[in-house]
């Protein structure tokens, strides 16, 4: 399990080159989120991400390990921005290898659906109307109800 939460932008490619050397995995699969520049027509300027340190690094750690066991994951890595990231920044990576492609895009997508819905992270964007706290969004509550 490797979870890191980083202040400053990370390189998203370079950190699943090492995950492909493992012999055993038939599969790496990961997803890339990106600071885009627009949300609900608005213009967006940035996006500041808080958490509880430790906190934070625990209920990931938590989910990590639940996935794993679920999907028979050999690896996990996640890495979550906190802080001001502005547009095409990444935001979080979720990278997973498993024997089979199934596993790993499974492991992948409960990973993002709990980020989306259940990390304790919070998010304030700067718009060009003004800086306010983004809401969970239903779609993203319905995806990881899923999982349950």
């Amino acid at each position: 399990m490797d979870i890191r939460l980083e202040s400053a932008p990370f390189d998203p490619w370079a950190l699943q080159a090492d995950l492909a050397g493992d012999a055993a995995a038939g599969a790496l699969a990961a997803f890339v989120g990106l600071m885009r520049d627009q949300n609900a027509g608005r213009r967006v300027l940035a996006m500041t991400l808080e958490h509880y340190p430790g906190m934070t690094e625990s209920a990931l750690r938590q989910i990590a390990e639940e996935a794993a066991a679920r999907f028979g994951l050999q690896a996990v890595r996640i890495v979550h921005r906190v802080g001001r990231v502005l547009p095409t920044e990444p935001l979080v990576l979720v990278a997973v290898t498993a024997a089979h492609r199934g596993e790993a895009f499974r492991g992948c997508e409960l990973l993002m659906d709990y980020l989306k819905t259940q990390a304790p992270f919070w998010k304030k964007e700067e718009t060009d109307q003004g800086e306010h706290w983004v809401d969970a969004r239903d779609s993203d509550d319905a995806a990881a109800e899923r999982w349950r």
